[in-house]
């Protein structure tokens, strides 16, 4: 019986590919991918010729017998478009079914966005919660946002150009005006790394282009947040001294870390 091999390939750089991957990939009798297109610039940057066939969220349900039917007489390797195989991508389904057959399943280790990411940040790195790609559309990415607001740990999830800005509005709405770390590119021509606050992030990408990883600052352990009760003394302290509503929800937003949206909200119910 074959085993399968969760190859991990570079996140951009070609050249950040491990001397043991490139041996797998030219060892192996099959090489399944999620994206042909780039995996064959892999391949024929170190000329390796070894048989590809696709595997994607679309067709996993036809191939994924083939592939078994292929592990049956020789090892193959698996590979996600960029970084390590089957971290939110389809490969995770395929590494059921060989693992449910009984095949072996070895990682090959290597380069990942998520811990170049993070070790780049930052922001504490001791522990934090993944979250995925975020939910596309709105009011379900606001409920994650609520649901993960009182994490300690630092959080980090995937965005896409078209959809960045949104999820910012979202992050500062839910969490506050936090400190955020956004990759953008890595390890590609255009790399980008910007560190400030979520506000300062959404001027910044005004036009987002590119792939983006984002880091963002936990609730923090040790933070202290002001009851709801010292949160109303001070807004009704501002409102006193004439601040205005939007000023008053971002100077408190800004420093304790709170969503501006529920500090509107109290704002208005001190009327």
């Amino acid at each position: 019986m074959g085993i399968l091999y969760l190859v991990a390939t570079p996140i951009g750089n070609l050249e950040d590919v491990t001397l043991r991957a490139l041996r797998v990939l030219r060892e192996v009798s099959l090489i399944a991918a999620e994206d042909t297109r780039t995996t064959r610039k892999l391949l024929s940057r170190y000329d390796i010729h070894t048989p590809l066939l696709s595997y994607t969220d679309r067709n996993r349900r036809q191939r994924t017998p083939q592939i078994l039917a292929a592990l049956a007489r020789g090892d193959v390797a698996l590979v996600s478009e960029a970084g390590t195989p089957a971290i939110s991508d389809p490969g995770y389904h395929l590494v059921v079914a060989a693992c449910e057959a009984g095949f072996s399943v070895t990682p090959v280790p290597g380069p990942s966005v998520l811990t170049a990411a993070m070790a780049v940040s930052g922001l504490p790195t001791r522990r934090f919660h993944y979250l995925g790609f975020l939910p596309r559309q709105g009011g379900q990415r606001r409920r994650l946002l609520q649901a993960v607001a009182d994490f300690p740990d630092t959080l980090l999830a995937f965005e896409s150009p078209h959809r960045l800005r949104g999820a910012l509005q979202d992050i500062a709405a839910e969490l506050g005006n936090r400190r955020i770390t956004i990759c953008r590119e890595l390890t590609k021509a255009y790399e980008e790394i910007f560190r400030g606050l979520v506000e300062e992030a959404l001027a910044h990408f005004g036009e987002p282009r590119g792939e983006f990883t984002l880091v963002i600052e936990g609730a923090g352990e040790a933070a202290r947040k002001p009851t709801p009760p010292e949160v109303d003394a001070e807004l009704r302290a501002l409102k006193a001294q004439g601040v205005r509503a939007q000023q008053a929800t971002g100077e408190l937003a800004k420093r304790y870390g709170l969503s501006r949206r529920e500090l509107y909200r109290r704002w208005l119910r001190l009327r």
